[in-house]
């Protein structure tokens, strides 16, 4: 083997385990099409898709594109409730999908959720469809390897999500694992730098830290397997029918007028501890102030961190229901579906439980106590503000001064995100060699159905 040979055998780039695409309906938009064409070829990849690009069609098709290949089974993982919009969208677009919750396959492509993979067996498929797969990091350890696991089994794979990794690059590592890229710990090795014995460290210093010269070769390897887009035009497409209406972020921050614990007077929470505390003796005053802002708009979304906080929100809030973990998966799917058709005016849930997935275009007034994750906030805003959203979405964060910290940690990792997705599109423009100019390249054209 020639020397140049062997460096570029020693590049990270993924090969195609695909096949050129069998079925590609009318009813996708260009963009969809392009995304799906390379999906499919490339057999196992991630496409981070911003909420309202259309992943569920997307991952449709392509489950069907593996099932009139091989004439084998697909299973198509969402989070919870979300199986029962794939089922209304598949059948929408004319695709048939069956739900299982009994560990069988009930047709050709079959959805389930995440919470029952446990029960199925990687020897009925051929395929994986991973619908929301950011949200795989924030379940228990042991539903991540399962999810890994069972994955890593089948020959054809897909993960799809807006938010593959708001603020660590890092996390892109669980991805990389389920789709037979490299594993975690190797891609650590080989593209970043452990800071454990770095001379007077920051406190804010990540554990892992990109190496300077690695950052080049680690968004080339990333876009190998993995195609990211906010709007049509990062593909090259014309972005005139996804166009985002106005959010508007309002932050109420109250103060605490009773002491912290052990202390005689009033200060603010620095610690995370006493953020904490902050927030149950705030409580409510807090849930108060919920109640006036939600006066004023005829549906509204609550969010909320705590059982102390939701119990209370819901004896204090009138026409108010609340979606609690210790609800049944079923009664848990009709709340859901009850809001989605308007039959439930405020919703009372924690972003753990219902952040993925949902679409909630009907709804334009959000309230939320902050927390210090970004992904949780991002994810529970773009239910209601994305594309198909009609009117400006009124975004309210009721805050404590203690808290104020919090919210400039989101604030802070709304910026690497931005930075995250800004380096996946133009190393992916590299690839796929798009030339930017001032008109767009390609004019987009609607499906038949609109």
């Amino acid at each position: 083997m020639e020397y140049k040979e062997f460096l570029e055998s020693r590049k990270q780039r993924g090969v195609d385990s695909g096949f050129e695409p069998v079925f590609m309906p009318d009813f996708l938009f260009d963009f969809q099409k392009a995304l799906l064409q390379w999906a499919i070829k490339k057999g196992r990849s991630a496409i981070f898709a911003d909420t309202g690009l259309g992943k569920t069609p997307m991952q449709l098709v392509w489950c069907q594109n593996v099932v009139e290949k091989t004439n084998g089974n697909v299973l198509l993982l969402t989070p919870l409730a979300v199986s029962y919009q794939t089922l209304k969208e598949a059948e929408k677009f004319g695709i048939h999908v069956e739900r299982s919750r009994d560990g069988k396959p009930k047709g050709k492509i079959t959805v389930t959720n995440y919470q029952q993979l446990e029960k199925f067996d990687y020897n009925d498929f051929v395929g994986i469809c991973c619908d929301e797969s950011s949200a795989i990091k924030d379940f228990t350890g042991q539903t991540k390897t399962n999810v890994t696991r069972f994955s890593t089994k089948l020959q054809y794979r897909l993960l799809c999500t807006a938010t593959p990794s708001p603020n660590d690059f890092i996390e892109l590592g669980t991805s990389s694992e389920v789709l037979g890229q490299l594993p975690y710990m190797d891609m650590l090795s080989q593209f970043f730098r452990d800071t454990s014995n770095d001379k007077n460290p920051q406190w804010s210093t990540p554990k892992y830290v990109l190496k300077g010269h690695a950052s080049h070769d680690f968004w080339r390897w990333i876009t190998s397997w993995a195609r990211a887009i906010k709007k049509p035009s990062d593909l090259g497409f014309d972005d005139s029918r996804f166009i985002l209406p106005r959010l508007i972020e309002k932050e109420h921050v109250l103060k605490c007028t009773v002491p912290l614990d052990g202390e005689l007077f009033v200060k603010k929470a620095r610690t995370l501890r006493e953020q904490r505390e902050e927030r149950a003796k705030t409580m409510e005053e807090r849930c108060e102030k919920v109640l006036q802002l939600c006066q004023d708009n005829p549906i509204s979304v609550i969010w909320a961190h705590y059982n102390y906080e939701t119990d209370y929100l819901e004896k204090l809030i009138p026409e108010s229901i609340n979606i609690q973990g210790s609800d049944s998966d079923e009664e848990k799917e009709e709340k859901f579906r009850c809001f989605a058709e308007g039959k439930i005016r405020r919703l009372i849930i924690k972003p753990k439980i219902g952040a993925w997935g949902l679409n909630w275009q009907h709804c334009n007034h959000m309230t939320f106590f902050p927390s210090h994750s970004y992904e949780q906030y991002y994810q529970g805003v773009r239910r209601c503000w994305r594309f198909g959203q009609k009117k400006p979405v009124d975004i309210d964060l009721i805050t404590t001064e203690g808290e104020i910290g919090v919210s400039q940690n989101i604030k802070r990792k709304a910026i690497d995100m931005e930075k995250m997705f800004n380096m996946l599109v133009r190393y992916m423009n590299d690839e796929i060699n798009i030339t930017r100019t001032e008109k767009f390249p390609q004019k987009m054209e609607g499906p038949e159905w609109l």
